[in-house]
């Protein structure tokens, strides 16, 4: 039973990482066809960024769920958010140093990844009630 109270949970941020992952791949293969191919690798490494760092969130802040598990549900949802934003420094450190991007296509990419993410779950609120 317990579980099946995180179901809906896992449901919608499964669907929010895949929306996600999509839009970026969207994005960039747009922007590698009408600007570039660069634009489209930088593009496709920044939104990677937001998408691996959120998936990693929403793995661990699904892991615990029930009333008796309260306070791992918290340090989890917790220590998923530090992983998250641990892993987004990590992530664009190692892009900037070490791959040649365009900081304008991976700049926006990573903000419409973010903007999906702020905007996106009202679409999987199921309004039956």
């Amino acid at each position: 039973m317990v579980s099946t109270l995180a179901r809906p949970g896992r449901v919608i941020a499964t669907k929010l990482v895949l929306l996600q992952a999509g839009v970026v791949l969207a994005t960039a293969s747009v922007m590698a066809l009408a600007i570039n191919v660069d634009w489209g690798k930088s593009a496709l490494i920044g939104g990677g960024i937001f998408v691996i760092a959120n998936a990693a969130f929403a793995s661990c802040a699904f892991l615990f769920s029930g009333a008796r598990a309260a306070k791992f549900v918290v340090a989890s949802f917790f220590s998923g958010e530090v992983l998250k934003i641990s892993l987004t420094v990590v992530l664009f450190v190692l892009a900037y140093l070490y791959i040649e991007v365009e900081l304008v296509p991976l700049k926006l990419a990573y903000l419409l990844a973010l903007g999906i993410n702020i905007l996106a779950p009202v679409l999987f609120i199921n309004n039956n009630k």
